[in-house]
C-alpha cells in the first residue's frame, strides 16, 4: 500500500510535468513562455533573402481588399481584377475537355465503362495506368517520371523539331517547370569567393531566378534585355555582364526565357544563335525556359527551340554545348497550373552528373502523377484519325485565338495612354509597359522607402480594385518604371480592365504633376526620351 501511494505520487507529477497547456490553465499556474527556438534572428539568411514580386506585398493587400469586400466593406469598386499572374482558369479560361477527360479516366478507372468518355481517352489513360504501379495514378513513379510519359515527351520534342533526335533517357518529369529549373541550378552553384557560380539572368526577369539564386547564395550576373528593340537579346550586353562578373565570380550558367517573361517578346533565329555560340565560347551552361512555346500571337515571330538551333549550328556544338530546356502544363493553351506537370530535356550532361541528378531528383521521390498524365496529354494530343480531334483543335484554337485579340488589344490601349508606352506582346501572356512616374511622386516613395512603380500600383490598387506586379519586382533599368500585368481576363473584363488603369494613370499624372509645369509640360515626350536613354 506505501509503495502503491508513491507511485501514485509519482504519476500525479508525472502528469503536472507533462501536462498540456489548457490542463495548466485549469489549475490556475501562469504558463512561462519560452523563448522561440526558430525565430527571425535564427532564420535562414537565404530565405530572408528570397523575393519574389508575383506574390508580394501588391497581392497580400490585394487579398485582405478582397476579404474587406465580401464582408461588407466599401470600396471604390465592386470586385479586385487579379492581373498579376499567369493562372488561366483563375481568370476564367475553360480547361481543354480532352486534357481532362484523360486525368479523370485515370483518377477514376471505372470510368473506363461510361460511354460519355472517347475511346482515344480511354487508350491513353489506359497506357499510362499500365505504366503506374499497381496501375494506380496513386502510386509512386521512378524519379525520373513514368516511362511512356517520358517516351512520348521525347516522341514530341523530335516532332516539333521537325526530326532533330530526342533520347527519352534525357527526359526528365518535373512539378511544374519551377522544380526542374531549381533542380539544375542546385547541381550547377559550388565555390567560395571569386570562384562562386555566376548565373546570368535577364533583366526583366521572371522572379524565380532571383529567388534561386538568392535562396542557393550563388551570383546574380544581371544582363538587361533592349526595350528599345521590342526587348531583344543584345549579344554585346551579354559580353559585358559576362566580362564585368568575372572580376567577382565564375560565370557559369545563362538563362534565357524565350517567349519571354515578364516581357512578351519571342527572339528571333538569329539571336538564339548568337547566344549558343557565346555560351560555347565560354563555356556556359545555356538554361532555356520555354514554357510558353505555344503562346506566339505576333504573325512575323515564330517560337525556335534552343535545342534545334543548337542542332542546325553543327555537331561541333550539338555535342558540346550543355542545355536543359524547360516545358510546363502551366502555360500554353491548356493553363493547367494546379496539377504542377513538366519536365526538362537535358543535353551533354557528364554521366556522372547525370547520376547525381538522377540521386537529388529521388529525394523528392517523384512529381505528381496526375501532372504527368496531364503532360503526356499535352504531347500526346488527338490525331487527325482519332475521335477527339475535331474539339480538341476547335478548343485549343479558340485560346490561342483569344490570348492573340487580347495581346493586341492590350498592346493598343496602354500605347494610347500619355506617359504610357508599350512594346509589342508577341508572345507568352504579359505586357510590361513602361510608365512616366512625375518627380513628387517618386518623392513621396523614397519618403516612404518604396519604390516608385510600388507606390503607383498600390494607389492603383486601393483605388481601382486592379491588381498588377510593379517592375521592380522583376527588375528594369535604372530611372525606368514598369508593371507588369496579364492579358488573361475574358475580352470584356480586360477592356474594363484596361479603361480603369488609362483613367487611373491620368488621374495619377494629374495629381503628381501640379504645381510643376515645367518639368511635367509633356510628360510623354520625357517618357520617350527616357526609354532611349542609355544604363
Amino acid at each position: 500500500k506505501k509503495n502503491g501511494g508513491r507511485m501514485i505520487k509519482r504519476c500525479q507529477y508525472g502528469l503536472k510535468r507533462f501536462s498540456t497547456a489548457e490542463a495548466t490553465v485549469d489549475t490556475g499556474h501562469p504558463i512561462t513562455m519560452r523563448e522561440k527556438t526558430l525565430t527571425m534572428a535564427t532564420l535562414n539568411p537565404q530565405v530572408k533573402a528570397v523575393e519574389y514580386a508575383v506574390r508580394g506585398p501588391i497581392v497580400i493587400k490585394a487579398g485582405d481588399i478582397e476579404r474587406g469586400l465580401q464582408e461588407g466593406v466599401k470600396q471604390p469598386f465592386t470586385e479586385v481584377i487579379k492581373a498579376n499572374i499567369g493562372d488561366a482558369h483563375a481568370m476564367g479560361q475553360q480547361p481543354i475537355t480532352f486534357v481532362r477527360q484523360v486525368v479523370a479516366l485515370c483518377c477514376f478507372p471505372e470510368l473506363m465503362d461510361s460511354p460519355a468518355f472517347p475511346d482515344d481517352a480511354k487508350q491513353r489513360a489506359q497506357r499510362i495506368l499500365q505504366d503506374c504501379g499497381g496501375h494506380s495514378l496513386g502510386s509512386y513513379s521512378a524519379s525520373q517520371g513514368v516511362e511512356c510519359v517520358r517516351r512520348d515527351i521525347a516522341d514530341y520534342i523530335a516532332q516539333r523539331d521537325q526530326g532533330v533526335p530526342a533520347d527519352w533517357n534525357n527526359i526528365y518529369l518535373t512539378t511544374g517547370a519551377s522544380d526542374g529549373i531549381m533542380s539544375i541550378l542546385k547541381l550547377l552553384v559550388s565555390g567560395q569567393g571569386r570562384s562562386r557560380t555566376g548565373v546570368m539572368i535577364p533583366i526583366p526577369q521572371y522572379p524565380l531566378y532571383s529567388a534561386a539564386i538568392s535562396e542557393l547564395e550563388a551570383v546574380h550576373i544581371n544582363y538587361y534585355l533592349d526595350e528599345a528593340n521590342c526587348w531583344a537579346l543584345d549579344i554585346e550586353e551579354l559580353q559585358r555582364a559576362y566580362m564585368t562578373a568575372k572580376h567577382h565570380c565564375q560565370p557559369r550558367v545563362l538563362c534565357i526565357i524565350n517567349p519571354g517573361n515578364p516581357t512578351g517578346q519571342v527572339q528571333s533565329k538569329k539571336c538564339i544563335e548568337e547566344v549558343l555560340h557565346f555560351a560555347y565560347e565560354e563555356n556556359l551552361f545555356v538554361m532555356a525556359d520555354e514554357v510558353y512555346q505555344d503562346n506566339v500571337y505576333s504573325p512575323d515571330s515564330q517560337f525556335h527551340s534552343f535545342k534545334k538551333v543548337l542542332y542546325e549550328m553543327g555537331p561541333e556544338y550539338f555535342s558540346n554545348v550543355e542545355l536543359a530546356s524547360f516545358h510546363s502544363t502551366s502555360k500554353g493553351y491548356t493553363g493547367e497550373c494546379g496539377f504542377r506537370g513538366g519536365y526538362m530535356e537535358v543535353l551533354n550532361m557528364d554521366p556522372q552528373v547525370k547520376a547525381q541528378l538522377v540521386k537529388l531528383l529521388s529525394v523528392r521521390l517523384c512529381p505528381p502523377v496526375s501532372g504527368q498524365a496531364a503532360m503526356d496529354v499535352i504531347v500526346n494530343p488527338p490525331q487527325r484519325h482519332e475521335p477527339s480531334y475535331a474539339q480538341f483543335t476547335k478548343e485549343k484554337r479558340a485560346v490561342l485565338d483569344a490570348l492573340a485579340h487580347k495581346a493586341r488589344l492590350t498592346e493598343e490601349i496602354l500605347n494610347s495612354v500619355p506617359g504610357m508606352t508599350c512594346n509589342p506582346v508577341q508572345g507568352a501572356m504579359y505586357a510590361f509597359p513602361q510608365i512616366f512616374i512625375p518627380p513628387r511622386a517618386i518623392q513621396e516613395a523614397q519618403s516612404l522607402s518604396m519604390a516608385p512603380d510600388m507606390l503607383y500600383c498600390l494607389k492603383l490598387l486601393e483605388e481601382t480594385g486592379i491588381c498588377v506586379v510593379p517592375g521592380s519586382g522583376f527588375g528594369q533599368r535604372e530611372g525606368t518604371y514598369h508593371f507588369r500585368m496579364t492579358i488573361l481576363p475574358n475580352p470584356e473584363k480586360l477592356k474594363v480592365l484596361l479603361e480603369k488603369l488609362k483613367e487611373f494613370h491620368l488621374r495619377f499624372l494629374e495629381e503628381y504633376s501640379q504645381q510643376e509645369p515645367q518639368t511635367n509640360r509633356n510628360a510623354q515626350d520625357q517618357h520617350s526620351e527616357m526609354s532611349k536613354k542609355p544604363d
